[in-house]
């Protein structure tokens, strides 16, 4: 008896046991992300983690690159038990940004920005009514600011014109130039949206230009990533609450700037966005509108913030190629000496007598490859895309690395080759495939500006400076640092003014 009380003892328990693994098992099905039939193709997922381990925090491009060749241009991924779809080389972006446009045309719902923002900017809001709204208001208002006129050209001169005159006074001495483009890049939008200039040591310009990029560094590393999978690590002390903290602050002052342009706003007389906002507010007070005091101050961060960020580091990255092919940089001086003559200034307009300056623009804008992976976007119904089954509500990135550098498009993809941009007679053309600002009604909404700040900068200062590194200085690293709006690595030149024309910025007042 003793025996099989043994033997009944050891069965009961290995039964135990057997169910327990049973179970584990079926609970890590249950929690194990699974795509459903129809839906793109990838590579498996764990618990809780998804597809996380299967990329690099630091930089993710070249697994994603991989993960494409293995699984095709349409494959998905899973952030935590989040699918997630992606979209690699021109015709699958293209297909689902032009072509499918109305159908990929959300914004993910749920991330940390989304959080951070209240998803009430234009940059994370949903598609709808309100997001409509508030752009058609703003493209409206930046037209009315000049846009795309001279007047617009004054403000962006003017500023050039600061970033000479700090030149200057450097007499050829080796400079970081980052915080001084970052610098004048702000005062341009801040021209627009507040209708004031800081100084480049002004301790508020400081501030919205630290606060931007340390936010722009979390919110795209790897405590993002992990605040996006793990929901339940949302209240912790971890680093990613610095950015709720820093955005706080940004808008408490942005909000003080809302203010005081309350107090003395002439009505029907606007001098800046905000002014614009607030008649348009009070205009609709008796009509449905989503226009509210709250969703200007999130319209301001989000306009400041992409005006900011993007475009100066289009510049830096344009002085460091530059710098580096001094035969580009010789050829462009040429042109523009020869277009411009003793003019005193440029104007927009010259950009259709310098093809070649404009081809090594937007070949610096395809290297530099500033926007990665874009801002990602959500389908707004259920839909299919190349064969796959896409359900609403699914996040979507379009991998625009992946477009810029496609073998197929460029004739040297991996080089800086400005003849990309040029045709058989030498003028300037544009291909398919330069979707640096991205496609469809999510396009860039500051388009035209960066264009029109790019072109006007970088003439103004080619022509005023010889850029040449410092001697003995090391090879740069050409690299960019990996983040949503990618950076050039840290780097210091030296602006000679130039010998064959001693041409200076002419000091435009607004």
């Amino acid at each position: 008896m003793a025996v099989w009380g043994s033997v009944e003892h050891v069965l009961g328990s290995a039964v135990f046991l057997g169910l327990c693994a049973a179970l584990l098992v079926l609970l890590l099905l249950l929690v194990t992300p699974q795509r459903r039939p129809g839906f793109p193709p990838g590579p498996p997922a764990l618990p809780l983690l998804g597809n996380l381990l299967h990329l690099s925090m630091k930089d993710p491009m070249p697994d994603l690159e991989k993960i494409a060749g293995r699984y095709g241009n349409v494959y998905s991924l899973f952030l935590g038990n989040k699918p997630v779809v992606m979209l690699h080389g021109l015709q699958a972006v293209r297909e689902a940004l032009v072509t499918q446009a109305a159908d990929f045309a959300g914004r993910p719902q749920g991330l940390m920005l989304n959080h951070v923002t209240d998803s009430k900017g234009l940059i994370m809001a949903d598609y709808g009514a309100v997001w409509k709204e508030h752009r058609r208001f703003t493209l409206n208002s930046m037209r009315n600011f000049g846009l795309g006129k001279v007047s617009m050209e004054t403000r962006i001169l003017a500023e050039t014109a600061h970033i000479c005159s700090h030149l200057d006074k450097l007499n050829g001495a080796a400079v970081d130039p980052h915080e001084l483009i970052h610098s004048a890049a702000s005062n341009i939008i801040c021209s627009v949206l507040f209708g004031t200039r800081y100084e480049y040591d002004d301790k508020t310009l400081a501030f919205f230009i630290s606060s931007f990029k340390e936010n722009a560094r979390v919110a795209n590393g790897a405590w993002a990533v992990i605040y996006d999978t793990l929901p339940f690590v949302r209240r912790l002390p971890l680093p990613f609450q610095k950015v709720f903290r820093n955005y706080a602050a940004l808008k408490k002052m942005t909000r003080g700037i809302v203010n005081k342009h309350k107090m003395t706003r002439i009505p029907g007389e606007p001098r800046d966005l905000i002014d614009c906002y607030l008649d348009d507010m009070h205009k609709k007070s008796a009509m449905v509108s989503s226009l509210d005091e709250e969703r200007l101050v999130m319209l301001l961060l989000d306009l400041h913030f992409a005006g900011t960020d993007t475009s100066s580091n289009t510049i830096l990255s344009a002085l460091l190629y530059l710098t580096t092919y001094r035969d580009a940089q010789v050829l462009c001086q040429q042109e523009i000496d020869s277009v411009l003559g003793d003019r005193p200034h440029v104007s927009y307009d010259d950009r259709h007598q310098m093809p070649f300056v404009m081809a090594t623009i937007h070949e610096i804008q395809r290297v530099a490859n500033i926007a990665p992976l874009g801002v990602f976007h959500s389908t707004t119904r259920g839909t299919t895309l190349m064969g796959y089954h896409i359900p609403q509500g699914t996040m979507v990135v379009t991998n625009l690395t992946s477009v810029l550098f496609e073998e197929s498009q460029w004739e040297h993809p991996h080089d800086f080759y400005p003849t990309h941009f040029l045709d058989s007679r030498g003028e300037f053309v544009k291909p398919e495939a330069f979707l640096a600002f991205s496609a469809g009604p999510r396009v860039c909404l500051g388009e035209s500006l960066a264009r029109m700040e790019l072109f006007l900068i970088l003439v103004t200062l080619l022509r005023r400076f010889q850029f040449v590194w410092p001697r003995g200085s090391m090879k740069p690293d050409m690299r960019p640092v990996f983040g949503g709006i990618q950076s050039p690595q840290a780097y210091s030149l030296e602006a000679h003014p130039r010998r064959a024309s001693q041409r200076r910025c002419s000091y435009i007042s607004i």
